[in-house]
């Protein structure tokens, strides 16, 4: 994880930055460089958004986006999954999604990379609850464990095989087991 050790900036200055790849973050006046995404996160990553949009997209319940930045609080992240309720995505004035998110996901997923700390992305997490999110996933390829994350709420971890992980009211009809998350692995 790389960490500019320039002058801070404002959150209107690091918006007008080009994007990098992979992308950064500005938190409390920093600016951090998020991980390349190795296999393992790209697989877990790309079947997850697949697999909730399959159930909440037809029914215009949901949407989940890969890497979307959100900007809100004060902070602007990039979270792996970004999950908002079909009324709260923002539309620009064709109706189209906008471009620009300034509101936490109702539903935030990362997926802990190697090289990435626990406690910055936990950190990121706990944020988006403050703000509004209703759910948060910390999904751990490597210890095989998602830790589930609501507001005022004790963490739940989610390491048996077939433990039945918990979904957001508007993918309930979403039945994902421990065993079927990392099985996409084998895949």
């Amino acid at each position: 994880m790389l960490q500019a050790a320039t002058k801070t900036l404002t959150l209107e200055e690091f918006l007008q930055l080009p994007e990098t790849k992979p992308a950064s973050e500005y938190i409390d006046g920093q600016i951090i460089q998020k991980p390349m995404p190795q296999g393992k996160h790209s697989t877990l990553q790309g079947e997850l958004v697949s697999a909730i949009n399959l159930i909440v997209k037809p029914k215009r319940l949901a949407r989940a986006f890969p890497e979307l930045r959100c900007t809100f609080g004060g902070r602007s992240t990039v979270a792996d999954i970004a999950v908002f309720v079909w009324s709260r995505i923002p539309r620009d004035e064709n109706g189209e999604v906008a471009n620009i998110f300034s509101i936490a996901p109702d539903w935030t997923i990362e997926i802990l990379s190697p090289d990435q700390s626990q406690t910055k992305v936990t950190k990121n997490i706990i944020y988006c609850l403050k703000h509004g999110t209703q759910m948060g996933w910390l999904i751990d390829p490597d210890e095989e464990t998602v830790f589930v994350y609501r507001p005022k709420q004790e963490t739940e971890v989610f390491d048996e095989p077939d433990a039945l992980l918990p979904m957001r009211s508007f993918a309930s009809e979403a039945q994902l087991t421990i065993k079927d998350l990392f099985a996409w692995l084998l895949e």
